[in-house]
């Protein structure tokens, strides 16, 4: 009897610890599930930049990957199926990188693309040259995401840019850098320590992408290296908080930032170099460093109207749209979080405009919160509809076969971004094509 009560004793802290691992085990995995689900559902199945591609035949289970991903448990960006590990939650991987180096059976590798959906990156040397002498690119329109990777390459495309230019030749700048994003600023602060002479051109305004996120949007960064400034120790930090650091980091150096101009042509001088013609400026230059995003220039709508001062590409600041009429178009979460927003606003009317029967793309959050709005009557959601025309104070849109006119004060166009790809073949730049490959 004592033996059997020992054996007892001894066997049941184990049973417990198997239970238990049983138990936590079936609950990741059906996490995991769902996640994966929903991002499908969603149509957000598809990673946008670098990722992750693990074998499932080398994988051991071991969730180091899981563990190691920066993203988590803020975004469930890996998670374990069939004791493998999976990218359930493509749309939020931003390509750290850190799975890769935690994984100990060497079980994933980093691509760009899937098989099923292809992406076109540049061609670019190590040292972020392409294959046109003189002309870099550096973050997010080479396939990085991550910001402080693009801090990283803006920098380091500054010290290549940096040992082959001179200052003995008869082009009036050693370096034009086009794009005042994370990458962007990195460079211009590295060719202002280099004493090269340089300009940074912008279209729109500081930050690059990170400008154009929803406001308060909580952007994932790391430790990086800023030219002058030094070491950079941000983690978990708002967009204004980092737009704002931006601001303090542009006064402090005396960094010159030209706002307002778009580069409409890079051509090759016949004596070497570039010279690069914006909307108001002429300039020749040695090299040229692109630092833009991979949005391009915003998707327009072609109606008649479109040019008037009210619509507008991207949402700064809901509380200018109060007590008016508004119009959202586009079906993504861009349009959903700014038609959200901007229905939380005293005395707005919304109407968001989405050409399908259903929203086919946005994170289930945001979808919820939409309907949410739509039940309380703060937001109207008009499926299959297309805008037809826009006038000083109204909008016109085709709803099915019928026509519907509205009150309107304010447009808002989120139906994304042209990829610059055209702009960089002008140019001379190789582009491929990456179908789930490094």
């Amino acid at each position: 009897m004592d033996n059997e009560l020992l054996l007892i004793i001894y066997f049941l802290p184990i049973v417990a610890i198997i239970l238990w691992y049983a138990r936590s085990h079936g609950r990741r995995e059906r996490m995991s599930r769902e996640t994966l689900r929903a991002a499908a559902e969603a149509g957000l199945d598809q990673p946008p930049s670098l990722h992750p591609e693990i074998d499932p035949t080398i994988c051991i289970g071991c969730r180091s990957c899981v563990a190691a991903c920066p993203e988590q448990p803020a975004h469930q960006v890996l998670g374990m199926i069939k004791n493998k590990a999976r990218l359930i939650g493509p749309a939020d991987c931003i390509g750290h990188g850190a799975c890769k180096t935690a994984c100990p059976v060497g079980a994933i590798k980093l691509v760009f693309g899937t098989a099923t959906r292809g992406i076109d990156l540049p061609v670019v040397k190590p040292d972020f040259e392409t294959d046109v002498p003189g002309l870099f690119i550096a973050g997010e329109l080479g396939g990085m995401g991550l910001i402080r990777n693009a801090i990283e390459q803006g920098r380091q495309a500054m010290d290549s840019i940096a040992k082959k230019v001179s200052s003995k030749h008869a082009n009036e700048l050693d370096v034009v850098i086009i794009g005042a994003g994370p990458a962007g600023i990195s460079a211009s602060l590295g060719a202002k320590e280099k004493k090269l002479k340089s300009a940074t051109i912008e279209q729109d305004s500081l930050g690059g992408t990170v400008a154009h996120f929803p406001r308060r949007k909580l952007v994932m960064t790391q430790p990086a290296d800023l030219p002058i400034v030094g070491k950079v120790r941000f983690t978990d930090v708002s967009k204004e908080t980092l737009i704002d650091f931006w601001k303090q980091v542009e006064k402090k150096t005396g960094l010159k930032i030209r706002y307002g101009e778009r580069v409409d042509a890079i051509d090759p001088l016949p004596g070497g170099g570039f010279s690069v013609k914006t909307t108001t400026n002429s300039y020749n230059t040695r090299a040229v460093l692109l630092s833009i995003g991979r949005r391009g220039t915003p998707r327009t709508l072609r109606v008649p109207g479109e040019d008037l001062p009210k619509v507008v590409y991207r949402l700064i600041d809901p509380e200018q749209y109060r007590n008016m009429h508004v119009l959202v178009v586009g079906g993504g979460d861009s349009a959903i979080e700014a038609a959200t927003t901007i229905s939380d606003e005293p005395g707005t009317t919304v109407t968001l405009s989405y050409r399908s029967a259903a929203f086919s793309r946005g994170k289930p959050k945001n979808r919820e919160r939409a309907e949410t709005a739509a039940r309380n009557g703060r937001l109207n959601i008009l499926f299959n509809s297309n805008v037809k025309c826009i006038t000083e104070d109204s909008v016109t849109l085709t709803i099915d076969d019928r026509e519907v006119e509205l009150p309107n004060d304010g447009v808002i166009v989120s139906a994304g971004g042209i990829l610059p790809t055209a702009f960089l073949q002008k140019a001379g730049i190789k582009v491929v094509t990456k179908w789930g490959t490094e």
